[in-house]
């Protein structure tokens, strides 16, 4: 007999136990998989031609496409941070980066055989919000000049509310933007100062207002869990105020103690404020029960939505993908990256722009594309990369389907890797028969540790990944 296989949205009505027993067994290291293969892999001894021959092949089907833009600049550096930023209250430096990324646009432009089309646009950072207005205006005005949009692409952009401005909200509304993250992470004001970010309900509302009054149509929340200084009562009631104000979506993101990394979390090891592991779970456990309690479909991984939301929509109708900003709701796209650091992505090769503001600066004033690593996908790589996908975004894989798609027997084919799934499998995280794997709900919060048995690049190593849990 099949695996019965229940639909999306009965699964989504489904909680997950959190047994701290089988999360502490398989907390250990391991990548994200908002790629495959993952950024590890990216070399700059990938033949930089191949790259580009690889993005004008792609571009010139005349899909939509994917934008990302990354805006580097923060105001001041929040300890926890693992992202590519450069801290600087110079805001007179936007100006000098946007001329490169105005010259960096132009050069993409020649590998389009005609006039690209935008089916989706992601502003991040850093703070895309350190732009003052006039900056945004020009921002959306220089990709207008290049890019049309599809009409019911979606563009979102990430915002802090402890600068914001409604002069900003407004800009970036008329560049486009009718979806938007606010960062949060904690409520809490112990949690925010030992995290060098305090930020109050105050400006959280205020920022949230806002978008509301300025027609964005979903509205994202980013918090962590795991950060120094929380405990159990004190993220209880930064759940009731995030819940009082309602929004969209939450990313509820484990923090990443990476410090061979992002230097600035050694703060973290010398004041000794992390919380215990046995904590962290607990604050794990509190944040699914609250927040399915409340209404949330969980989507996957530390993703929620309420069930009538795109994103939740996307999961239930086998849109959903996954990239370099999480779980999306626009599967298929190729993604072109704009900026320092960012990455690119197309069905043959990943991309990397430069990761220095310095070294990408020059490159484009050079006239050169500023890409400085990447990976070209073999064939394999590409039947993996399908596989570790399905898995993180649908919960299940269909071997006969698959194994169609890619010319093989899949179970034969991919018979180590199935074994490797035979702990999980005992321990009812997986449910597996001769033809379909399925994630029941007990399994996702172990969606990475099933991905990992297909990933052919994977050493376990410590100081390379953070925990899967």
């Amino acid at each position: 007999m099949p695996i019965e296989t229940a639909n999306a949205a009965s699964e989504t009505e489904m909680l997950p136990k959190v047994r701290l027993d089988l999360v502490r067994k398989y907390n250990v290291p391991g990548p994200r998989y908002t790629s495959y293969p993952t950024a590890v892999q990216f070399s700059e001894a990938t033949p930089r031609e191949g790259l580009l021959d690889d993005a004008r092949a792609d571009f010139a089907h005349g899909e939509d496409l994917s934008v990302y833009v990354h805006i580097p600049f923060c105001e001041t550096l929040c300890w926890y941070c693992a992202c590519n930023t450069i801290t600087t209250k110079d805001h007179n430096r936007a100006v000098a980066y946007l001329d490169a990324l105005e010259r960096e646009i132009a050069l993409w432009v020649p590998f389009f055989k005609n006039r690209p089309r935008i089916g989706q646009l992601h502003f991040g950072g850093g703070t895309p919000t350190f732009l003052r207005p006039q900056e945004i205006e020009r921002l959306g005005a220089m990709i207008r000049a290049v890019f049309d949009f599809a009409p019911d692409a979606e563009v979102s952009v990430e915002i802090d509310p402890r600068r914001l401005t409604a002069a900003h909200v407004e800009a970036f509304r008329r560049a486009g933007a009718n979806r938007v993250s606010l960062g949060v992470q904690d409520f809490d004001a112990g949690a925010q100062h030992a995290i060098n970010r305090v930020q109050t309900l105050e400006m959280t509302a205020d920022a949230l207002r806002w978008v509301r009054e300025m027609g964005y149509g979903s509205v994202n929340f980013d918090l962590i869990y795991g950060l120094p200084g929380q405990t159990e009562e004190s993220f209880q009631r930064t759940l009731d105020a995030v819940e009082a104000l309602a929004p969209d979506r939450m990313a509820v993101f484990s923090y990443a103690h990476v410090p061979w990394m992002r230097p600035a979390q050694k703060i973290f090891e010398r004041t000794g404020t992390l919380p215990s592991p046995e904590l962290k779970l607990r604050l794990l456990k509190l944040v699914i029960e609250r927040l399915t309690a409340a209404g949330y479909a969980y989507v996957g991984l530390d993703h929620f939505a309420r069930p009538d939301n795109e994103l939740a929509a996307a999961w239930r109708a086998g849109r959903l993908q996954r990239n370099f900003q999480g779980y999306s709701t626009k599967a298929g796209l190729s993604i072109l990256g704009l900026g320092v650091t960012s990455i690119s992505q197309t069905a043959g090769a990943f991309r990397q722009n430069e990761k220095t503001v310095d070294a990408y600066s020059q490159r484009v004033a050079a006239g050169e594309i500023p890409v400085s690593r990447g990976v070209l996908l073999s064939d394999e790589d590409k039947r993996r990369r399908e596989i570790i996908m399905r898995i993180m975004c649908d919960r299940e894989l269909d071997f006969a389907a698959l194994g169609g798609r890619f010319g093989v027997d899949f179970s034969q084919r991919y018979a180590p890797e199935l074994a490797r799934l035979a702990p999980l499998v005992d321990d009812g995280l997986v449910l597996m028969d001769a033809g379909h794997l399925r994630v029941p709900p007990d399994g996702w919060l172990f969606l990475r540790n099933i991905a990992m048995a297909f990933d052919a690049y994977f050493v376990p190593a410590e100081g390379r990944h953070s925990r899967t849990v």
